[in-house]
Parts: structure tokens; C-alpha cells; sequence
């Protein structure tokens, strides 16, 4: 079927010619009308097909061949400024499709499709400056290779990230068991400088109280911030309020604290967060975003901190935000929560927050894509958790294997060679993984997409920086996920932190 409307569609536009257009706001923004009136396309691959995303149509892009074609339209008489091009949009695995917004003073601005049945949005930002720009929608594909595109816009306003982070808690560790890091062209340097120097731009810290290896603890948390703001990075403290690993599955107390009453663990938390980021400021490194909490789907500290206690939760969590605010109150509160695409889970929970009364700034998410379900289901909750709350949202944890091997005798957490169909444990998949992962939340509406944190990128296979802090012999799930190789260069993943 997909076949003869294509054909049909084909024969009318060889009998039509499709118009270029020049004015200053889009028409047929939906491809309602026939024959792709207001649009111009470059070869034959761009037709009208039944299926819209809120219509009744879109534009499809397919032949039965390799292809490349271009679907546009050319806008006039702009006030410069700053705009912004959203669309519906999907695609299959054999086809590489962007949308772009060019000839408008500057460089070309692009975001790509992601690969997915669903349909999602996205959006691309450029600064015109000529009073002019091109909406273009384009499809490089193998033979049979898809894209759909639906719902245009093109309007006043940014859709930008401000955060682009990467979790470098692991990184003090691996250098004092002899880890090494090098540019993509082979040149060692220091870890920090060359995320900073592909467009990283804040670093994210995690807190234990009293760990048993004496990292990620107060002292070298200070000293990592000292070396991140040097190098202009902001600063994002994540507080476990553990002495090792908290996340949805485990949220134990520190041992100096299991015995003490709630009212005492209320202290507890207070005087902790407020030691820890005192510190900082007091060494002229202050934190600018913090963390009361990791993964705190189902609470903290318990069996006191539950979720199913959220009353007690809520006072957790307030003496924790009371502290940040102590210290500084610009400094934004986040609080996390693991499973980014279930949105049953945030509703309930930051419902429950408000309930009761819990203060915060933003709302951090972890999407692990292979773990958190389907792209459309991310989407989903983060747009539907920015309006309902009217927060920005901070993707706080995100990664992707480039390999399914392994560079030690430990087994990878992700070994699969395709973890998410479209996106294979490679150099490419990985890259384009972020790349997509980081154009979901730079599509979030209202511009209320705050970042995203890339997590444990130089954790590499090294002996002795394993995942247990009680077992110097322990090994590292992780370096398969980083972005640096089993020869410690730079991957090309990190690189789409400058194109964002």
C-alpha cells in the first residue's frame, strides 16, 4: 500500500510543479493540502501520504532506492532575531533524516531524527540575521529507508540546552591508579579540560558520607570542584546520603547514622549538606546546582525516608533543601528520580511532593534508553512533568555502550550488540544515541529543558577503581559506556556536546 500511494503521489507531482515559496510564515504546516502546496522538494522522494500526526496527512520520504531529497520552504521579510523550527517527526533505521534551519545569515543549524516508530518532536534554534531562513526537512536513505515528518512550526523563541554535564565522580580514583586520558587525535591531556574543550560545560560530583576507599567524600569532592570550576565548569553536587551507592534498589543509612532517631536524622541531614557546600563556597567554588537525594524513586534513608512515608520523606528531604538555601540561595535544589520514561512513577511522586509540601528548583531524570523504555514514553513524561509541575527538567544520568566488549575481567552491565533497534554498540551508535537522547529534552516546551549529564564518562577499565568502594580488587562494569576507548582516546559521542 505504502508502495502505490507513493506512486500515485509521484505521478501528481510530476504533473504539478511544486512552487518555491516566499513569505514570512509557513503554509501547509500539516501537508493538508495536495500536492505539498507551499512546499518545494529536490528530487522524487517527497510525497503526501495518509497518517498524519494530528491530521489527517504528513509528508513522507521513501522510495524503493537510495535517495536524497530535500522538502523546504524559503521564509522572507524576517524580523532578525531569534527562531525556533519544531516538527513531528519519525523514522526507520535505513534512513538518516534532519531538519534544519539555513540561509539565514549564519551557518546551518541541524537536528536529526531519531530512529523510531512513535512519532516524536523536535526542534532546531538559529539566529537570522539577513531577514530570511530556509525550513528544510531532509532524508539521506538506503533503498526502502523512511521518514515521516508532520505538524511544522517556525516561530519566535529558543530551544536550547544550557547544561551539558558530564557525572566525573569515578575520575580521582582513576588517576591515582594510573588512568590516562587522550584527545581523539592522540594527544594526552587531563580528563577535565578536554570534556571542557568538546563543549562540557558543568561537572556533576555524587557525595558519600564516610565511603570505605576515602573517595567521594567531602575532602575529594572539594578538591574536584577546585579543579572544575577552574577550568569555568558549574558545579552540580549530588548528595547519596550514604556511604556507598544509592538508587532505586538500595538507600541505606551511613553507619554513623543508623541509630539515630528521625528527629536526629533530620539534623543529620541538615548539618551533612550544609558541611559539604559551606566548604565549597568557603573555598570560592559554590555550588550552582544540588542534588538532596539519588534516584529517589522510592526515597531515602530508610526504612525512615521511604516513599511509602512520604510525609517523613518531605521533611528529608526539607532539611536538605534548608541547608542548600543556607548556603546559598541561588544554588537550584534537584530532585532525581531513576525510570525517565514512567510517567505513572513522576506523576505519583512529585503529586506526593506537593501534597506535602516539598520545595525544590528542577527536576532531574535518569533515561537509560536501554533500561527506561521507548523514546515516545521519555518524551512523554518529561514534556507532560515540566507543564504539570512548571519545572525545568535536568536529564541527570544518560549513557550508551560503543562497544559490546570488555576492556578487564569483569563482565559490561550492557553487553548487547544492539541494545535500542537503530542504535548498535558502536562509535556511531553511541554517538548518535546522545545526539538523539540530547534533542529530546532540547524539544521540551517553554524552554523549560535544562540540560543533560552524561553519566561516569572517564570511567575506564582501570585495576583498582572497581564498583565496590569496599573491594580494592572489585571491577568496572562501566567502560564499555564511556567516552573515552579501551585506548583512552576521545570518542566521537563527545563531540555532540558542541553541536547542541
Amino acid at each position: 500500500m505504502r508502495r502505490i500511494v507513493a506512486l500515485l503521489a509521484l505521478l501528481g507531482a510530476a504533473l504539478i510543479p511544486l512552487p518555491a515559496h516566499a513569505a514570512s510564515t509557513l503554509t501547509n504546516t500539516g501537508f493538508e493540502t495536495v500536492n505539498l502546496g507551499g512546499w518545494s522538494s529536490t528530487g522524487s522522494a517527497a510525497f503526501r501520504e495518509a497518517g498524519g500526526h494530528a491530521g489527517s496527512y504528513r509528508l513522507s520520504h521513501w522510495t524503493s532506492s537510495a535517495y536524497t531529497v530535500e522538502t523546504y520552504q524559503t521564509l522572507t521579510g524576517l524580523a532578525n532575531g531569534t527562531y525556533t523550527l519544531r516538527a513531528w517527526v519519525r523514522a526507520g533505521a535505513a534512513s538518516q533524516s534532519w531538519v534544519s534551519l539555513k540561509n539565514c545569515g549564519g551557518q546551518e543549524r541541524r537536528t536529526y531524527v531519531p530512529v523510531s516508530g512513535n512519532w516524536l518532536r523536535i526542534a532546531v534554534t538559529q539566529t537570522v540575521t539577513n531577514t530570511q531562513c530556509t525550513v528544510s526537512l531532509n532524508t539521506s536513505a538506503a533503498a526502502g529507508g523512511w521518514a515521516n515528518f508532520d505538524d511544522v512550526s517556525f516561530a519566535t523563541g529558543s530551544a536550547t540546552l544550557s547544561i551539558k554535564g558530564a557525572d566525573v565522580s569515578s575520575l580521582p580514583k582513576s588517576e591515582a591508579f594510573g588512568g590516562r586520558y587522550f584527545t581523539a587525535a592522540g594527544v594526552r591531556g587531563d580528563a577535565l579540560t578536554i570534556l571542557r574543550d568538546n563543549g562540557v560545560n558543568y561537572a556533576r560530583l555524587k557525595v558519600w558520607v564516610n565511603p570505605a576507599d576515602g573517595y567521594n567524600n567531602k575532602a575529594r569532592v572539594l578538591a574536584m570542584a577546585s579543579r572544575a570550576k577552574a577550568l569555568g565548569l558549574g558545579l552540580l553536587i549530588d548528595f547519596h546520603y550514604s556511604d556507598s551507592w544509592a538508587d532505586p534498589g538500595k538507600q541505606y543509612k551511613p553507619a554513623a547514622w543508623t541509630s539515630l532517631s528521625f528527629a536526629q536524622l533530620r539534623t543529620a541531614v541538615y548539618n551533612h549538606t550544609f558541611d559539604v557546600l559551606n566548604a565549597l563556597k568557603a573555598q570560592g567554588t559554590t555550588a550552582d546546582m544540588v542534588q538532596v537525594g539519588n534516584e529517589i524513586n522510592d526515597g531515602m534513608l530508610w526504612e525512615d525516608g521511604r516513599s511509602s512515608r512520604f510525609a517523613q520523606l518531605a521533611q528529608l528531604i526539607r532539611s536538605g533543601y534548608d541547608a542548600v538555601k543556607a548556603v546559598s540561595s541561588s544554588t537550584k535544589v534537584v530532585l532525581h528520580l531513576a525510570n525517565g520514561g514512567d510517567n505513572g512513577l513522576y506523576r505519583w511522586w512529585f503529586d506526593s511532593a506537593a501534597a506535602n509540601g516539598v520545595l525544590y528548583d528542577v527536576i532531574g531524570v535518569s533515561y537509560y534508553p536501554y533500561w527506561h523504555g521507548t523514546f515516545a514514553a521519555f518524551q512523554t513524561n518529561i514534556d507532560d512533568i515540566a507543564t504539570r509541575y512548571g519545572k525545568p527538567v535536568l536529564l541527570a544520568e544518560t549513557a550508551y555502550p560503543f562497544t559490546p566488549g570488555t576492556d578487564d575481567a569483569f563482565g559490561n552491565m550492557v553487553s548487547s550488540a544492539t541494545p535500542v533497534t537503530g542504535y548498535p554498540s558502536s562509535t556511531a551508535g553511541q554517538s548518535a544515541m546522545l545526539r538523539d537522547i540530547m534533542s529530546l529534552v532540547q524539544s521540551i516546551p517553554n524552554g523549560r529543558g535544562l540540560g543533560v549529564v552524561y553519566w561516569e564518562p572517564t570511567w575506564t577499565a582501570v585495576t583498582g577503581n572497581g564498583w565496590d568502594p569496599t573491594n580494592p580488587s572489585s571491577g568496572n562494569e562501566w567502560e564499555n559506556q564511556a567516552l573515552f576507548d579501551f585506548n583512552d582516546r576521545a570518542l566521537p559521542a563527545l563531540t555532540q556536546f558542541t553541536h547542541q
